[in-house]
């Protein structure tokens, strides 16, 4: 073979870094591929999108020595949840979280993809991470005990494994007979910054509007990154205006609260599905991040989800190699499934459920649902069991998910 490594990844985005990272901290050799040249991934200009990473994922990070290359990463101090009309006052009935509910500090951060990516890139340079830029991985087959990867360029690596880091249309799983359950929804993400007069002071805002969620999330430099979902007509209709029209079309669903608002950045739109994988491993195969699952935006959970496929990953394969065990082998990578497939799945329900419930005018629904919110957030109890889960600090977690190495 033209090269060998304990472990083949597929695609180079933030989940495939992350995995890249962790595996390299417990010392395995790993071969990164993806089809775009490094300077492209890396590029830091501006374009509006961020993450909300939980306290769970900011631990992820920081065990990976990540979250110290990151800058001016926002916290999230408040959460406020409530219903929504466009040109109407939020209502009353709204559930609020706040920081000071858990002792762990901000429920979470914003952090700009322009400054994560390039952190996770530079530290994968660092820890010696081989990439592979400008190359796909197209074909895998397993004998005796060993995977012969294939890439576009004709180039043939030897491993034990390949993870599948290659997004939710993964053609490792297509070649792996992997299916998967889901629907698409008649909606589409309007994803963009804005500058405002007002500052936010760290607060979240989640508007259910009748077509779906409007969320305004806090940035640094009194700038907010805004998720608002509209059924696909009308979000394709919004997306062709001019800045000044489309500006026009949020502000009445936007409100004043922030003062004078502006764009700051692209505006990019992106059509909302659900998506997971009836299984997560196949030969000598693992899926993490989308190629195996896909949830709806409304709780900004997608890459807390895959933050926490990689830290359990890399530590199912980590404790496996230290007892002696081939990584690649059907029963080690069972446990990984074990680990994160209910989770995932319980996390596409949930997030399906409450997309339903609320994306909708129905009067009854609306009234139910707002004195639910205000019941919810009446108990203290319930409220700061809410945001513990919210921040990624409930369940199982693997040992990146509480700072500690592998």
């Amino acid at each position: 073979m033209a090269l060998y490594t304990d472990i083949v990844i597929a695609g180079g985005g933030l989940n495939g870094l992350s995995m890249a990272l962790a595996l390299r901290s417990a010392g395995f050799e790993v071969t990164l591929v993806d089809p775009a040249p490094q300077k492209v991934r890396a590029n830091a200009k501006f374009d509006g999108r961020s993450y909300a990473l939980a306290i769970a994922s900011k631990r992820v990070l920081t065990a990976l020595g990540v979250w110290e290359r990151i800058a001016d990463p926002q916290p999230i101090l408040g959460i406020k949840v409530t219903d929504g009309r466009a040109g109407e006052a939020p209502s009353p009935l709204m559930l609020a979280f706040d920081h000071a509910e858990i002792e762990e500090g901000p429920m979470g951060f914003m952090v700009e993809d322009r400054k994560l990516r390039p952190a996770l890139l530079a530290a994968a340079r660092d820890a010696g991470v081989r990439q592979i830029d400008q190359d796909s991985v197209v074909g895998e087959d397993s004998a005796a005990g060993i995977l012969s990867v294939r890439l576009a360029s004709g180039t043939a690596i030897a491993a034990s494994l390949l993870i599948g880091c290659d997004g939710k249309t993964s053609a490792i799983a297509q070649r792996n007979g992997i299916r998967k359950t889901g629907w698409n929804y008649d909606q589409t993400a309007l994803v963009c910054a804005l500058s405002h007069e007002h500052p936010h002071d760290g607060i979240a805002h989640q508007y259910f509007m009748p077509s779906g969620p409007l969320a305004i999330l806090p940035l640094t430099d009194n700038r907010a990154s805004i998720v608002w979902t509209e059924r696909h007509d009308r979000a394709a209709g919004f997306q062709a205006m001019s800045d000044a029209d489309y500006l026009n079309e949020l502000r009445p669903r936007f409100g004043t609260f922030l003062g004078e608002i502006a764009l700051a950045g692209a505006r990019f739109t992106y059509p909302l599905a659900l998506s997971i994988a009836d299984r997560f491993v196949a030969d000598r195969v693992a899926l993490v991040g989308d190629a195996a699952h896909v949830v709806h935006p409304i709780a900004g959970q997608g890459l807390n989800a895959g933050l926490k496929d990689v830290a359990a990953l890399a530590e199912v394969l980590t404790d496996a190699r230290r007892r002696g065990e081939d990584i690649g082998r059907a029963d080690v990578l069972e446990r990984y499934q074990r680990w994160r497939r209910f989770d995932t799945a319980a996390l596409a329900v949930a997030t399906d459920g409450f997309n339903r419930l609320f994306s909708n005018d129905n009067g009854l629904l609306r009234a139910v649902r707002d004195i639910g919110l205000a019941a919810t957030n009446a108990v203290p109890g319930l409220r700061r069991s809410l945001i513990r889960e919210a921040a990624g600090l409930t369940g199982e977690l693997p040992r990146l998910a509480k700072g500690q190495p592998l």
